[in-house]
């Protein structure tokens, strides 16, 4: 058949480790052959960035703004071990953390749900979808080894003002501090991108930080999501039939796990971060997890949720046969690419995504899966583990039937 053409480029934004190496099968044996695409690649690769002094990674969010949709494959955020195997120049930044602090916005994840993988929560009888703040906090954090007696201090000078002090502790030997902060304009974007895609997708929107210990940190987030609410969404989410729901995070966590699930669960930072993966693994494995990071400016940035499977891709580099899900990093491209559908106006855009999720979704289905899945799957005789090769190449089929 003619291959379907896609309107304008896509930012691709190239991985690391065993993610890289499935990125590459995905894009040959499942785009390639029935897309006719323009691609602004950018190589994410820990030795290129290091390379670039980092450099590329900049570039690739202002390729974002440019085209206005990009994917994302699985990076490395390089700690001490990491410096010494790539023999890096340096401990680079996270390059999501350095992404999601030029585009602002919200990631927003969700669990890809299949029927023969039941929650191990079982009163979870809908998805939950993770709203996550993307600014701030400890990804933009400045942090200070202490290496003995003294006293620690915040200090912040205004412009043309007297600086303003609050001790943090008087250490009577080493330690460790940890400088953190967010802005009044980011946290708003945050709440109505939330309060936006709840009232989009017609769901309850729950909102929860630890404001009982951080009298200003934390409480400053939840004034800001109520005085947004009470302003401009009440009356909105009251016709939708919907609701907004503010507590602390130790008891959202409690009422979560007790909910038939169904909700958008709003969070900061590095809550969203944690509690994305434990909604993941609990319908199945990391792997099953959408993200999108979008942008109060029109932006959009799908990746996958997960790490660089370093394990795999030891056992991939020594010849062993690996078996590794690629279905999170499938859905960062039918993600772009619907996006990029619905802003072009190309309706066989999104239609390819749609086939292709679900040529993925019924691979599993059928019993044709990975041995993350496998394990925790409901029992049938026509369950088999394969390679993550084959398990590509089965969607591949599957979608070939679908297309012709």
């Amino acid at each position: 058949m003619k291959k379907i053409k896609v309107k304008t480029p896509l930012v691709e934004m190239d991985g690391d480790e065993m993610t890289r190496i499935m990125w590459k099968m995905v894009k040959e044996k499942l785009l390639f052959p029935w897309l006719n695409m323009d691609i602004d690649y950018f190589d994410l690769h820990i030795t290129h960035r290091d390379e670039t002094h980092d450099r590329v990674t900049a570039d690739a969010a202002q390729a974002i703004m440019k085209y206005g949709v990009g994917v994302k494959c699985a990076t490395i955020t390089p700690n001490q071990d990491r410096v010494e195997e790539y023999h890096l120049k340096e401990m680079w930044k996270s390059p999501n953390g350095t992404i999601r602090a030029m585009l602002d916005g919200t990631v927003f994840r969700k669990p890809i749900l299949v029927r023969n993988i039941k929650p191990f929560v079982s009163p979870w009888k809908k998805p939950i979808t993770i709203g996550r703040h993307a600014y701030g906090d400890v990804y933009d954090s400045a942090e200070m080894y202490i290496p003995g007696e003294g006293r620690a201090e915040i200090v912040f000078t205004p412009f043309g003002g007297s600086p303003q002090r609050t001790m943090i502790k008087e250490f009577k030997g080493p330690g460790i501090i940890q400088g953190i902060h967010n802005t009044d304009d980011s946290i708003l974007s945050f709440a109505r991108a939330c309060f936006t895609f709840a009232l989009d997708q017609k769901m309850d929107l729950w909102f929860s930080t630890k404001d009982t210990i951080s009298k200003i940190y934390d409480a400053h987030f939840r004034d800001i999501f109520e005085k947004e609410y009470e302003k401009n969404w009440n009356s909105r989410f009251k016709d939708a039939g919907i609701s907004y729901f503010f507590t602390l995070i130790d008891d959202a966590v409690a009422r979560i796990i007790r909910s038939e699930g169904g909700m958008l669960w709003a969070l900061k930072n590095y809550d969203g971060d944690v509690m994305s993966d434990m909604v993941a693994s609990a319908c199945g494995s990391l792997a099953m997890m959408t993200s999108v990071l979008v942008s109060p400016r029109g932006w959009f940035e799908y990746e996958a949720a997960h790490g660089t499977v370093q394990k795999h891709y030891y056992k991939y580099l020594a010849g062993e046969e690996t078996s590794t899900n690629s279905m999170a990093l499938i859905f960062a491209w039918t993600g772009g690419l619907r996006k990029r559908g619905e802003l072009d106006g190309t309706g066989g855009v999104i239609q390819f995504a749609e086939k292709l999720e679900a040529a993925a979704i019924e691979t599993i289905e059928s019993g044709i899966m990975t041995g993350d899945l496998l394990i925790v799957a409901d029992r049938s005789p026509n369950n088999r583990k394969v390679s993550t090769e084959a398990f590509i190449d089965a969607i591949a089929e599957n979608l070939g039937t679908k297309l012709s």
